[in-house]
């Protein structure tokens, strides 16, 4: 009984701290996807084009913006407009990917695009490379 317990408690906390771990991650990802995805569709991205994207204030903007600037995940400047830098680039490429197979993931089952819209956006920071490998072979049955 006392086996199975301990087993137990050690599974269940692998798992809790790898929700965390990606939870820590998770505005990064947001955020490098939304630079890209800014740059792709106006050419650029500046501090407020983030705050009205995220629904944020440009304060929260700026912080965040720091911090990645910091891990070299984006370049900023004052006055000047976001950047992403190699290292960002590559994260928001691979977010996106992952995005896009979450999101066609669910369509595939069903769910109204819509909904997989939304449930997409959150998902696809809390599937391991495993999960998203598997969607990817599911798809490819179906295509």
């Amino acid at each position: 009984m006392v086996g199975g317990i301990a087993k137990m408690v050690s599974e269940r906390s692998v798992a809790f701290s790898q929700t965390r771990s990606r939870h820590a991650n998770e505005t990064a990802e947001d955020y490098v996807e939304a630079v890209m995805e800014l740059i792709e569709e106006f050419g650029e991205c500046r501090v407020l084009d983030l705050a009205r994207y995220f629904n944020v204030s440009h304060v929260t903007v700026s912080r965040i913006v720091k911090r990645l600037h910091d891990e070299k995940l984006l370049r900023s400047q004052p006055y000047r407009p976001v950047e992403l830098t190699p290292e960002g680039t590559k994260l928001a490429k691979r977010v996106k990917e992952r995005h896009k197979i979450v999101l066609d993931f669910l369509i595939e089952l069903g769910v109204d695009e819509a909904n997989a819209k939304i449930d997409s956006e959150g998902i696809e920071h809390h599937v391991s490379s495993k999960t998203i490998d598997a969607m990817k072979i599911f798809l490819g049955k179906k295509t």
